[in-house]
């Protein structure tokens, strides 16, 4: 079994800015090395001579740099912006929650429940007990659900809602009230009743399970708090990012591409409309720009101010080689170390469990995610310590609830690599 990390409050591994700027310059001389490689391949292609394998495979590893660098990039922003939750920190913290944050260190370090038990008991909990674990302090829960915002791309974009029921059923105008223009004496006609539909985002137990030896537990050096967020951390990621993306519903949230998609011409309520590229498996190859324009105005107006694409980074390299009619690039780097990438304009949030361009897949997702994909969290998220099932390992079973699906079905847009 691995050891797990553990940052001591007086270790500094956080990255200078000098550093992220450094790997930002790496990133454009590398994006500006594409281009360059770009334009001579175009060039080839334009004088009908077949493209040289070597700029082909140059290409391709300039391609693979640049995404390795922005992996790097933004690595290194997420180290430079976490905040140390212990010391100074806890002078902020009301009593009851310095009191509770002192009972559930020790009962993190020696398993130590009496005070814990009390101050549940006093909060009337009802979302834990010796069994299902224990609530961890405020500002721990604060501190993880701002970790996966900044990790888990979708959590990012997508609307949020926190309960604290295990259902949250939302009502939803599909047709507004009636209107018109009247004149001052005329006769007013009763407007009709809006139609609405109820929509039910159950949450789903997510857990993970960081181990530690009791030695450095009885380290009063360690950071407790921030082990636990940095352990959970990138596994809920993960985890959520699939299950929102892709997820069916069965113990998982419901991702948007299980939603049934239909030609954007024929969209109804309930389902998602998609835009052709006219080619299987590819970009239309005289213009492969078109979808991409008629993908964003099939969106209203009041989706497209806050639009954003969703695709995998194999896509992105793809759009990379893409120009417009003027010869510009439709696909920028972000303009400062942590800016997105923009694809026409509109931001790229990067989602690996997004699918792979091929024959009618569904590869790339735009609209207004804040309003089309909610996410549901449960407040609370519960620890239960465990000594004996890996001695002489300390388990710590550590669990949220969390759901999703799409709650307004006008506001997102898929592009479709097929014919129709």
């Amino acid at each position: 079994m691995k050891h797990p990390k553990i940052e001591h409050k007086a270790a500094s591994n956080t990255p200078s800015s000098l550093d992220v700027v450094e790997a930002f310059d790496d990133f454009m001389h590398s994006f500006e090395a594409f281009k360059e490689t770009n334009d001579d391949r175009l060039a080839q292609l334009e004088s009908q001579i077949s493209v040289d394998v070597v700029t082909e495979e140059k290409m391709a590893r300039i391609n693979t740099s640049i995404d390795q660098q922005k992996q790097r990039m933004d690595e290194l922003l997420l180290k430079a912006r976490r905040p140390v939750l212990s010391g100074s920190a806890i002078a902020n913290v009301s009593a009851f929650a310095g009191e509770h944050k002192q009972a559930w260190n020790a009962y993190m370090r020696a398993g130590d429940t009496g005070n814990l038990r009390q101050i549940e008991a006093k909060a009337l909990s009802v979302s834990s007990d010796p069994d299902g674990g224990y609530l961890v302090p405020e500002q721990t829960e604060v501190e993880i659900g701002r970790r996966l915002a900044e990790i888990s791309p979708i959590r990012e974009i997508s609307g949020v809602r926190q309960v604290s029921s295990t259902l949250y059923k939302k009502p939803f105008s599909i047709t507004g009230a009636a209107t018109g223009w009247v004149g001052e004496t005329d006769v007013r006609p009763q407007t009709s009743s809006p139609t609405l539909a109820e929509l039910q985002f159950p949450t789903m137990e997510l857990y993970a399970m960081p181990a530690a030896t009791s030695t450095l537990l009885d380290d009063s050096a360690v950071n407790i708090d921030q082990w636990i967020a940095e352990e959970v951390q990138t596994v809920f990621a993960e985890q959520e990012g699939q299950a929102f993306v892709a997820g069916d519903g069965v113990n998982k949230p419901r991702g948007f591409l299980d939603y049934t998609s239909v030609a954007d011409g024929s969209w109804t309520w309930g389902n998602i409309g998609y835009i052709a590229t006219g080619t299987s498996g590819a970009f239309d190859a005289t213009a492969p720009g078109d979808a991409m324009v008629d993908t964003i105005y099939a969106l209203r107006a009041g989706y497209r101010s806050n639009g954003h694409w969703v695709m995998n980074r194999r896509t992105q390299a793809e759009i990379r080689k893409i120009k417009d009619a003027d010869g510009n690039y439709i696909w920028h780097p972000g303009n400062q170390p942590g800016g997105k990438p923009t694809l026409m304009n509109f931001p790229i949030a990067e989602s690996e469990d997004m699918p792979n361009i091929a024959a009618d897949s569904l590869s790339i997702a735009f609209g207004d995610f804040s309003r089309g994909y909610l996410i549901v969290d449960r407040l609370g998220v519960r620890v239960l310590r465990d000594p004996f099932t890996a001695k002489p390992y300390i388990l710590f079973y550590t669990t949220k609830r969390v759901g999703g699906g799409v709650q307004d079905f006008e506001a997102i847009k898929f592009m479709k690599f097929g014919l129709t």
